[in-house]
């Protein structure tokens, strides 16, 4: 047999070390060359932000905490396995021979297991110090935490909430450390214990007098159940987070039976302890270590039966009595932990008469009543406002601004750049890295301002920006952060960038900002290529120098999120042009826990909270990026602890611009968790809060489905500028109503404010539960049943177009409460709606009519509601020049066509009610009205009755009167060969033409038509 080797060899090679070094060397270069190249470009974005210092306190946190646990890991594991090894080496077997290819190879026991032991303790050590390393935010506010406790404090255990808040996260999460430390030397000890006394059994030393050697799993074992000692010490704590089927935090089976049994079990577990502590003192036996889990084991199941005994047969048979102190605690700490203590509660009326409404003394919010729904103008906007097709409008915002001195809500819209959309052909380095950069302007209108067309009224629009409000100027249109820019760039190069579009030529401007990132020299140039990947053009482009600048994270959440990941932020940032001219974002900034006492969950995202302060706004340049965060709430104390950490990262609010300052608003996310939070907790009484007996939910409305069509959805929050009931000057406001629990009657509603010294309080007005009051869905279902509005609204949805609802606002105005909903319509094949309706009501009233002029002198004035722009119009009536062959007077062509409109809405109600005697007579008379027209009324047929299935007269009036085009208040037209034919002429199919084929080919071709018609004064036939 031959010679067996020896491994590992006692002198190995000095070629060979060097060899091993330098593999570990390259490896360390290509697994730490990236990470070294990605925190070197981050400190060069922190330093062009201003924010170097928090890069380095940041790498500072990270880098100790992983040293500090590695390194601890490192050193318990490795320590135990050479103790453990110390105490085992007698009966360790010296070595095992293996064949490798037929030839033997001697493995010594001990060298092997020392190599395996250092590799397994140096991997662990690195995987624990990376997972502790994430979690550096708990450890940094749990050594940060300011000293100074608050005044509230939890009823049972008495701790200030800068423990829950701040110091037992990080307890928790140290002692899961240790947990899984003594774990694993549990099992090590195991491992020595399975193998020296397998060595025993082969050699023939165990006997009954030589027992394995139990001295070192004892030991571990003892510190195991210190450690698990600890764990449900702090288990207690954590009682007061946990949520039960009616209430969370501590129950009366808690405070009277667990809490203190889990001390017994404590003081079983540190017994246990002691016992396997005495078991490596004295002669070790095995039995021992089963001897030391028995007192805790026998505590633990004696406290779940009694735990059991006292929930079933005393606390269930009386629940309401024995809980209710503990329901108070949790109802009393729930609102504190979402901000409830800045919520007031009033009550309202909501009387139903016209005078309730009191709209005299309510004109601010008549006149700012939002019509506009945000996606039927996004849809809008791009059809109108795009100009190129690589730009976009993301998002819609709302605000308030200071328009001829008066305050009008706005919708802003923010056109920025989307290299996505960009021809293929233009898809390259050059053009997406240093020409197309950035977006350019934004859009403003009112929120209820349109055109005679049914567009909005834009107060900015188009490029370069024009304003039609003196004093309101975008003096820095460029949008280089935002919500779409999600590429770098780089700028202040050679190549001039696209600025916008003009005539046959393009406007090109050079970045005058000093946002980014210096290139500076060749080398640093060369790092930024291969951390952007890069490499393969930035170093070698003749249009890049030393001064250009690459800008980075332009989209400003993640932007936000880079400089400070420990905050939570609402996901719809919005615009602000400030009183210099710029534009920038404004983010709201959240901090959140889930370790608030006796407070209830609720999901945010995907994160379980049961705490939430808006502590912080985030202001971010649009045009060089500058990011400001600014503490709207000191009395939070995570942040107070941040400030603490990062005193450069945070300012008072007070430093804020007014110019910004006087646009911050309540967040839509806050407002949308509180909402579903009050639903249940603004009941305070215990009994009230245990029956459930009002419990309410955010209201729903009819709203567009993903597939366009109509769908039942949970309103979202709307920002109303308007009076609040109670109060004497106008607000901007976030509003969301409230219905009871599987209703659909309105109960609540409430309002969050954020002007002045008012901004972060909100209101809630409780409506009379002792009559019904009409909730959205009523509404709409009231819409819907009229007989008018819905046989319009089914002739909207046929010929290629379709109805769109609006968001339906609730808004008190007086004592009484008003709708109001938008309608829209719009083509199939051309996604821009157009206003075609308003809808109003009270309790007990409806109106109705094509703009809101009308339909508020339909609801206020007395006037009639009416489908026609002609009809209860409150606008006056522009008359069109007359035509040779119409010497009729315009108004009385309109007051004809009013009279048919009347006469056939009075047609469909009473075919409705099925009165159709009266409703053929209706018939008659609109028919005998359209006879009495001029006859510039019958250019286009030769035999009227021939021509269409219906009586024509009836068809030119009515559908004149309900489409509200032609014979519009605000551009009223006679039927002359000068004037535009109503679409709806053009469109419907003739059953009884004479020449199909002509009929045929003039809908197919209706310019053809319309030119025909003005050639010849007569029907193309």
């Amino acid at each position: 047999m031959p010679e067996s080797i020896d491994w590992p060899p006692k002198h190995p090679p000095r070629r060979r070390r060097r060899f091993l070094l330098i593999v570990a060397v390259l490896a360390g270069i290509v697994f730490g060359g990236r990470s070294a190249l990605s925190y070197y470009v981050d400190m060069l974005w922190f330093g062009s932000l201003g924010y170097g210092d928090v890069f380095w306190k940041t790498l500072s946190l990270q880098g100790g905490i992983f040293a500090a646990f590695a390194a601890a890991t490192f050193l318990i594991l490795y320590g135990s396995f050479l103790a453990l090894k110390r105490a085992h080496l007698p009966d360790l077997p010296t070595g095992h021979t293996i064949l490798i290819g037929g030839q033997p190879l001697k493995l010594p026991v001990e060298p092997v297991l020392h190599l395996v032991a250092l590799g397994v303790s140096l991997a662990i050590a690195a995987a624990i110090g990376a997972g502790m390393m994430v979690e550096w935010p708990t450890l940094a506010l749990f050594w940060y935490a300011p000293r100074a406790t608050s005044g509230v404090v939890d009823p049972i255990f008495g701790r200030s909430l800068n423990f829950f808040l701040l110091a037992l996260p990080a307890w928790q999460l140290i002692v899961g450390w240790l947990l899984t430390l003594a774990v694993i030397i549990c099992v090590l000890a195991a491992f020595f214990i399975l193998i020296t006394g397998g060595s025993r059994v082969l050699t023939g030393r165990l006997s009954r007098s030589v027992a394995l050697p139990w001295r070192g799993l004892s030991i571990t074992f003892a510190l195991l159940l210190l450690i698990i000692a600890m764990r449900v010490y702090l288990g207690r704590f954590e009682r007061s987070f946990d949520d039960h089927t009616i209430f969370g935090g501590v129950t009366y089976t808690d405070a009277h039976v667990t809490l203190t049994g889990m001390l017994v079990v404590c003081a079983a577990l540190v017994l246990g302890a002691l016992i396997a502590a005495a078991n490596a003192v004295r002669e070790p036996r095995g039995r021992w270590l089963v001897a030391a889990i028995l007192p805790a084991a026998v505590c633990y199941v004696a406290l779940q039966a009694i735990a059991w005994y006292v929930s079933s047969f005393i606390v269930k048979p009386n629940e309401l009595v024995r809980e209710q102190p503990y329901i108070a605690h949790n109802i009393d700490l729930t609102r504190q932990a979402y901000g409830f203590n800045r919520i007031s509660q009033r009550e309202f009326p909501a009387e139903t008469t016209v005078e309730a409404a009191d709209a005299d003394n309510n004109q601010a919010t008549l006149q700012n009543i939002r019509l506009w729904d945000w996606h039927a103008l996004q849809d809008t906007l791009r059809q109108i406002q795009e100009i190129r097709t690589y730009y976009d409008f993301p998002d819609i915002d709302i605000d308030r601004y200071e328009i001829d001195g008066t305050t009008r809500e706005v919708m802003l819209a923010t056109r920025e750049l989307n290299v996505d959309k960009l021809p293929e052909s233009s898809r390259n380095w050059i053009n997406e890295k240093l020409i197309y950069t950035h977006g350019y302007g934004i859009t403003m209108n009112p929120v209820n301002g349109f055109t005679p067309e049914g567009l909005p009224t834009l107060i900015l629009s188009n490029m370069p920006v024009q304003s039609t409000v003196r004093g309101l100027t975008v003096t820095r249109p460029e949008v280089y952060f935002g919500e779409l820019t999600n590429t770098d760039v780089y700028v202040k190069t050679r190549q001039q960038e696209f600025n916008y579009p003009q005539g046959q030529s393009n406007n090109l401007t050079s970045y005058d900002g000093n946002g980014g990132i210096v290139l500076g020299s060749f080398l640093r140039r060369i790092i930024l290529a291969l951390d952007r990947d890069d490499l393969a053009k930035l170093p070698f482009s003749d249009d890049v120098n030393k001064d250009s600048r690459l800008l980075m994270r332009r989209n400003v959440r993640d932007r936000v999120s880079a400089l400070a990941p420990f905050l939570t932020y609402d996901p719809d940032p919005y615009i602000v042009l400030g009183d210099d001219g710029r534009l920038s974002w404004i983010m709201d900034a959240f901090t959140i826990s889930d370790s608030y006492p006796y407070s209830t969950h609720y999901r945010l995202d995907r994160d379980l909270i049961n705490y939430m302060r808006n502590s912080v706004k985030v202001v971010i340049d649009a045009y060089d990026g500058t990011t400001t965060f600014y503490v709207f709430d000191s009395e939070d104390p995570i942040i107070a602890a941040y400030r603490r950490i990062f005193p450069s990262l945070f300012k008072d609010a007070a430093m804020m611009p007014p110019g910004l300052r006087k646009h911050v608003r309540y967040p839509e996310l806050l407002l949308k968790l509180q909402a579903e939070v009050y639903g249940l907790y603004h009941m305070t009484d215990p009994g009230a809060f245990y029956n459930r007996e009002d419990l309410w939910t955010v209201a729903t409305e009819v709203g567009m489905g993903e597939g366009g069509q109509q769908a039942t959805q949970t309103m979202q929050p709307n920002f109303v500028l308007m009076k609040l009931p109670g109060e004497t000057g106008v607000e901007f406001v976030e509003i969301l109503p409230f219905t009871p629990a599987n209703r659909n009657n309105l109960i609540g509603w409430i309002a969050g404010r954020s002007d002045g010294a008012q901004y972060g309080t909100s209101v809630v007005y409780n409506f009379p539960k002792t009559k019904l009051v009409d909730g959205p869905l009523q509404v709409e279902a009231r819409i819907d049943q009229n007989a008018q509005l819905s046989g319009q609204l089914t002739l909207w949805n046929q010929q290629g177009s379709h109805v769109r609802r609006g968001a339906l606002l609730v808004i008190p105005t007086g004592r009484a409460l008003l709708y109001a909903e938008p309608i829209y319509l719009q083509a199939e094949r051309s996604p821009m709606p157009e206003l075609r309706l308003v809808v109003l009501a009270l309790q007990d009233r409806l109106a109705y009519g094509p703009s809101f002029e009308s339909a508020m002198a339909a609801l206020f004035g007395g006037a009639v509601s009416s489908l026609s722009a002609v009809a209860g119009s409150a606008e006056p009536v522009r008359h069109a020049p007359a035509s040779a062959t119409s010497p009729q007077p315009a108004a009385d062509l309109n007051a004809l066509i009013a009279e048919a409109a009347k006469d056939l809405a009075d047609y469909q109600r009473l075919t409705a009610e099925g009165k159709l005697a009266q409703a053929g007579q209706k018939l008659g008379g609109a028919e005998r009205l359209g006879m009495r027209r001029d006859p510039l009324s019958w250019p286009l047929l030769e035999n009227p009755r021939r021509s269409f299935p219906g009586p024509p007269p009836l068809f030119w009036a009515t559908h004149a009167a309900i489409r509200g085009k032609p014979h519009s208040s605000s551009q009223s037209r006679s039927h002359s060969p000068d004037s535009p034919l109503p679409l709806e002429i053009l469109t419907i199919p003739s059953r009884r033409c004479t020449f199909p084929g002509s009929c045929r080919r003039a809908r197919n071709s209706p310019a053809r038509w319309i030119e025909t018609w003005k050639t010849a004064g007569r029907h193309p036939h």
